[in-house]
Order: C-alpha cells, then structure tokens, then sequence
C-alpha cells in the first residue's frame, strides 16, 4: 500500500450511453480525485463489457482504428470504425454498425433489419490479413439470426421455386433451402471470440426475440411470429451444415448473431472479462488504494457480467476496495449492488431532468467524484 499522502486511485468506467464514452468518463472523474487530492496517482482504465464503447476501450490499450464501408441494419452503405489491437486481433462493434442508436438503421421495421455490415467488415478485415476477431456484442437493432452476416460470408438463401432470398427475418417464411457451399473457405482458419454476458439460447421462451426483440421494436404479437422463423431458418441451416448450435449459450446474444458466430466456431467470453484482460486492470490494480467504478444507469443487472461487477472483482481479488459513481442508481437495487461496491452514488445533486443530467455529466462526474474522494481521505 502507498502512504496517505500519495493515494492510488484506479479508475475504470464504463460509457455513459448517449452522454460520454468511458474515457471521458474516467478523465471527469480523474479531475475530481486530483481537485480533492492533488497528490493522488490516478490511473485511467476505461473499460466496456461488449456493448457500445467496446472499440473505445479496447484501442485504448494500444492499436489503431480502420475505417470502413460497411452496410448499416437497413442494408445502407456506411462508415464505421472498426479496430486492429497492437497483437494483431481486429476488433468489430456490434453497436457501431448495427447499433440501436442508428437512426437510419432503425428507421426500418426490425423484420426488415439486417447484420450484412458485420459480415462486410469481416471480410475486409480478412482481406486486410486478420486472422483472429474479437466481436463487441451488446447494443444491436437486428433480430435477424444473423442470416445478414452469413449471407455476406457467401451463404444463399432459396425459396421452393429456387430463387435467392434477401437476410432479413421477413423473407424467412419463403425459405426452403439453404445453401452453405460458398461460405468462405478462409472461415476455417480464423478464431473468432464473441463477447457478451448473454447466456440465452436462439429460440423459445428465453429466446433473442422473446427476451430482447422489444428493446429493438418487436411488439408483443410479432414474438412468437419471428422466434418461429428463427427457428425454421436454424433447422434449415443445421442440416445443411452437419453443425447444431440454437440451443447453446449466447445463441440469443445480438438478436441471434450469436448462434451465426457459433455455427462458424465462435469461442464465447465475457465482454467485460475480455476488456480488463486486454486493458491490463490487474497491473493496475497492483498497490492501489481505491478504485472507482461506474456507468450510465446501475440496478440489478449491474451484478449479471456488466463492466462494474467486474471491475469490483477484479479489485476484491487484489485487496482494493471499490465505489460506484453512475449516472444513475435504482434504489430497490441497493441491498445488492452494496454486496460488491464500497458506497454507491449517483451524478446528480437534486431534482433534474435527463437531458440535463447527460449535458451536463462531465461537470457532474468531476463535483461528485471530488466529494466521494473528500469522504474517502476522511476515513482512511
């Protein structure tokens, strides 16, 4: 341990969705540990747990973004980043190319959306020579399957009277046969790791549709419809590729990108799990004195994988204690977040509005910061 005039505060925030990316939360909260302790040694780790911001934290650990033309969910061309990690690993976000924030994408209903854009970026990130695909699950519009993705790699779709079908869930229902033989042969030579905190199969009750599709617009009459189209275009696509993969874990993850990633041999990891790896959080952890966490909203989902969770374990494992700062915190969820995190707070000073709070969340990241710090020297 340091002494107490020189603390080691570590700081390894998620984004804030909508407001700030999770650098520019950590450095907010940097500026409020050092206005309270000017001595303090802070050390920035901005972390993400597969969803949006995912890219972000990853480059910050070294490596270079590549831009991309790649279609979006609506199956229009677009630009969108993509990354190359310093051991050679490409790093593609769900969320950057078929995100839920996209307006243009999700101006089209989501039985017309697709995942062609991470099949696109796939492919011209091999060309460009990578061989090993780290894949940011979290944050996507699509429920297609991942037929888009696949169809992209070379897959067809056929209908009975043997005419090619466009990868989007509404066409699903003409789909009488599918055709793996133009997959791309270099498939077999890549590893590809999935990372989400999603553990539901493709289908059923507990299926992408049923337990995501309304985040993304699936109202509560089209469930069962397109679960049941997912199902049929699994059965199809098993048999033809002697591979069976609806049932396992993270089938569900991304609107059922998840069961396309495992059918071509996907190795499923935490998202958060990965991020602290690749960012070096133990290292930091090492002889710090406190670490602060956080991210836009924490409940009780907080504790099922999210990026503080794991940062908290992370800590506990090295004898850190650990405090939540976040945007905002669900009071029913205290009994439990408090389990895992020394104190948990929140941005806001009083009565506010939402817009208001993401405005001005830097400023209030930095004051609340500054107070918790205040409160943690006292008692040290």
């Amino acid at each position: 341990m340091t002494t107490a005039s020189a603390p080691v505060v570590v700081i390894a925030p998620d984004s804030f969705k909508g407001s700030l990316s999770a650098q520019e939360v950590a450095e907010a909260i940097g500026a409020g540990v050092r206005a309270a302790a000017p001595s303090a040694i802070v050390r920035l780790c901005p972390i993400a747990d597969g969803g949006e911001g995912t890219l972000d934290a990853l480059l910050h650990a070294g490596g270079e973004v590549r831009r991309l033309q790649v279609r979006g969910a609506a199956g229009i061309l677009r630009d969108a980043a993509a990354g190359i990690l310093s051991d050679g690993s490409a790093v593609i976000e769900s969320a950057e190319i078929v995100g839920l924030t996209d307006p243009i994408g999700t101006a089209v209903t989501v039985e017309n959306r697709s995942t062609l854009g991470i099949g696109d970026a796939l492919l011209t990130l091999l060309d460009g020579g990578a061989r090993r695909f780290l894949i940011a699950l979290g944050g996507s519009s699509t429920n297609d399957g991942g037929i888009g993705m696949l169809v992209a790699l070379g897959l067809k779709l056929y209908d009975a009277d043997g005419k090619e079908l466009e990868p989007v869930p509404a066409q699903l229902a003409r789909l009488a046969r599918v055709d793996v033989a133009g997959l791309d042969p270099r498939l077999n030579d890549i590893h590809i790791v999935a990372m989400s905190d999603v553990d539901n199969p493709l289908c059923g009750d507990e299926g992408a549709t049923a337990i995501f599709g309304p985040q993304k617009g699936v109202t509560a009459d089209q469930v069962k419809p397109l679960d049941a189209l997912l199902g049929h275009f699994a059965t199809l696509f098993e048999q033809a590729s002697g591979r069976s993969a609806a049932n396992s874990a993270g089938a569900g993850a991304a609107g059922g990108l998840g069961y396309a990633l495992l059918m071509l041999g996907a190795e499923f990891q935490s998202g958060a799990q990965t991020v602290a790896d690749y960012i070096g959080l133990d290292a930091a952890l090492k002889d710090a004195d406190w670490l602060i966490t956080g991210e836009g909203r924490s409940d009780v989902q907080t504790l099922h994988g999210k990026a503080p969770f794991i940062a908290a374990q992370r800590a506990r494992r090295a004898g850190v204690q650990t405090s939540l700062l976040s945007g905002g915190v669900d009071r029913a969820a205290l009994g439990e977040l408090q389990t895992s995190f020394a104190g948990c707070f929140s941005i806001t000073f009083g009565p506010t509005t939402l817009d208001n709070a993401i405005a001005n969340a830097a400023g209030l990241l930095k004051d609340s910061a500054e107070q918790m710090t205040r409160l943690w020297l006292s008692g040290r």
